[in-house]
């Protein structure tokens, strides 16, 4: 009997994480509170998807797609509610979409055209690229970080929660300034590898062509 690869546990919790997604921006312009928390819980599910597909021997190729659509999804529908909540600032949100987006697409149709897993980086690549995508702590804090850095400024447009004692401001815009960094670094490997994908993609080409006068 074939395998139902849609019930395999890591794309059950997939699921769950876009379940709980949708609730969180359904609840963003009105509940901040549900909506942070169903936010987190469906970020924390991320963590447990490949933990699951590893020690279940469940890792697929739709089970990363969905993993990765999920994630970029998810970061952009919170970008677009922070355009509509600072209005002033809104390129600068539809630039991180598509920057965000275009890098991922560009990268992940790169690997799978080459047959290979969007996190396996030949070792020839950027050495940035390649600790991002080997080192699960550089990969976790990169993207935690860079999530707390959107969701900081959502929370801030409705409280700024308790003052830190010895710097005279609320918790939520202290995570903001130590997460402003790690997400520009964080947009600084998209970029890497949006051009390393776009590369890779033209050397494909490049081969196809050649391939293609010598048949000929």
């Amino acid at each position: 009997m074939a395998e139902n690869i849609f019930l395999f546990v890591p794309n059950l919790i997939g699921y769950a994480r876009v379940i709980f997604a949708l609730i969180a921006f359904y609840l963003m312009p009105t509940d901040p509170t549900p909506a942070i928390f169903c936010y987190l819980l469906s970020g924390l599910l991320d963590a447990f998807d490949g933990h699951a597909a590893r020690a279940l021997n469940q890792s697929t190729k739709f089970g990363a797609v969905l993993d990765m659509v999920t994630d970029r999804c998810a970061t952009a529908m919170l970008c677009v509610t922070l355009a509509v909540l600072y209005p002033a600032y809104a390129f600068f949100f539809q630039f991180m979409i598509g920057l965000d987006i275009g890098s991922h697409w560009i990268h992940m149709y790169s690997s799978l055209t080459n047959n290979k897993s969007h996190k396996v980086i030949d070792p020839k690549k950027n050495w940035f690229l390649r600790l991002y995508y080997t080192s699960r702590t550089v990969l976790f804090l990169m993207c935690a970080g860079n999530e707390l850095f959107f969701g900081s400024l959502y929370i801030l447009y409705f409280f700024e929660g308790p003052i830190v004692p010895g710097v005279a401001i609320g918790v939520w815009r202290l995570i903001l300034y130590i997460c402003a960094p790690v997400s520009f670094v964080k947009n600084v490997i998209s970029i890497i590898q949006m051009l390393e994908a776009c590369h890779d993609l033209a050397e494909i080409d490049v081969k196809a062509r050649q391939d293609a006068r010598k048949a000929k």
